[in-house]
């Protein structure tokens, strides 16, 4: 059998160094292409990336802050109606009893400008008759001016007036005492209403 012969595909020529250099100039450009093109695709992925992160992050605040809104004023609406009925007995109790206990003073501190000023001339101090135990001691320990005092029942505890020979000065703490009570209940009542209506 005679030997197989294979056809050689080989060529002997060789190109020259000539011709390869443009053959490897063009792969170079071809290669710093495609980095350059990989590069400018990879900033723009990691710039849209980017912006969905910081979309995705104020959504996230947005939220929280929204959130944490609701949260304080369920919060405060809770302290207020906690506080409310201490409020209103305050209010109820406390409050007319300061008045009270505040009358004598409150007097006292009306009469002595006026005390420099008239002191030869009486004063009357028209009051109710259970507030006359808290002033009366107060004024002759504290004034020397010649003070009358006139009860009067249809007058409020803390309601006092003081009659000179041309003026006359009124104190009305229990009035004062009414427009807090008055106030508060006001106060009590849109709280409600908020609280119903959203």
């Amino acid at each position: 059998m005679p030997p197989l012969k294979l056809e050689v595909f080989d060529s002997d020529e060789r190109p020259s160094v000539e011709g390869a250099a443009p053959a490897d100039a063009d792969l170079e450009e071809l290669r710093l292409a495609a980095y350059e093109s990989g590069y400018a695709a990879g900033w723009e992925d990691a710039a849209a990336t980017e912006a969905q992160e910081q979309t995705k992050l104020r959504v996230d605040i947005a939220r929280n802050l929204q959130s944490l809104s609701f949260t304080y004023h369920e919060a405060r609406s809770h302290i207020i109606r906690a506080l409310g009925p201490l409020l209103q007995e305050m209010a109820c109790h406390v409050v007319p009893q300061l008045a009270r206990d505040a009358l004598a003073p409150t007097v006292l501190e009306a009469l002595m400008p006026l005390a420099e000023r008239a002191s030869e001339v009486p004063v009357t101090l028209v009051l109710n008759p259970t507030a006359r135990p808290a002033v009366e001691p107060l004024l002759e320990a504290s004034t020397g001016l010649p003070v009358r005092i006139r009860e009067e029942p249809s007058l409020g505890e803390g309601q006092v007036f003081l009659i000179f020979e041309k003026s006359e000065v009124q104190i009305d703490l229990q009035h004062a005492a009414e427009e807090i009570t008055t106030c508060l209940q006001r106060f009590y009542q849109v709280v409600e209403g908020e609280r119903k209506h959203g």
